[in-house]
């Protein structure tokens, strides 16, 4: 054995034991992630959702599975968004697309969707609409408002019932970023 063999033997030292406090901090950490990723990421950041209904076909179908993403979102027109219609204390959410933006006046007359008097393009809808609820006369949205509609007109449950109405912001859960199931309709709605 040569100088050099010698010292990188000597060198190398025994692993040092961990304390009993360092493996309970340890067991601390991993049980403090599991539970955000439970109850806080879901709650707060990203959530899965199951479409329940035909009143967002042809887009979104019964028993697909969504991403809703819930932090940092600023709705706007046409988004597909998770709402609470009776407010957040309730176990029901809609699944919806926003028409109508806070501070504007919403009109449906016939099939046509007009906003501030103008006509938009409502390439979304699956059928005509019967009924045009309580949007037949002009409704002037409030400032933290939307109206929202279903894409399939005839029979979905919307901003034109009155039990619906315009949505407050606050009870808007957040924006649908993903269809994750089935498979082979993976991607964005």
């Amino acid at each position: 054995m040569n100088d050099l063999e010698v010292e990188e033997v000597s060198s190398k030292k025994e692993p040092k034991k961990r304390s009993v406090v360092s493996y309970i901090i340890e067991i601390a950490v991993y049980i403090t992630l599991i539970l955000l990723c439970i109850f806080w990421i879901p709650e707060h950041v990203v959530q899965r959702t199951v479409v329940s209904g035909e009143s967002m076909e042809n887009t979104l179908h019964d028993g697909e599975s969504l991403l809703v993403q819930k932090i940092a979102y600023e709705p706007s027109r046409y988004d597909i968004v998770v709402f609470y219609p009776l407010g957040r204390d309730e176990d029901e959410y809609y699944v919806k697309r926003i028409y109508g933006m806070p501070g504007e006046t919403i009109q449906i007359k016939g099939n046509d969707i007009y906003i501030n008097n103008e006509v938009i393009e409502d390439k979304y809808a699956k059928n005509v609409m019967d009924d045009s609820g309580i949007a037949e006369e002009p409704l002037k949205l409030g400032e933290d408002e939307y109206f929202v509609l279903g894409d399939n007109r005839q029979v979905s449950k919307d901003s034109r019932d009155s039990e619906v109405g315009p949505v407050k912001k606050e009870n808007i859960a957040g924006h649908v970023v993903l269809r994750i199931w089935p498979l082979s309709k993976f991607g964005t709605p």
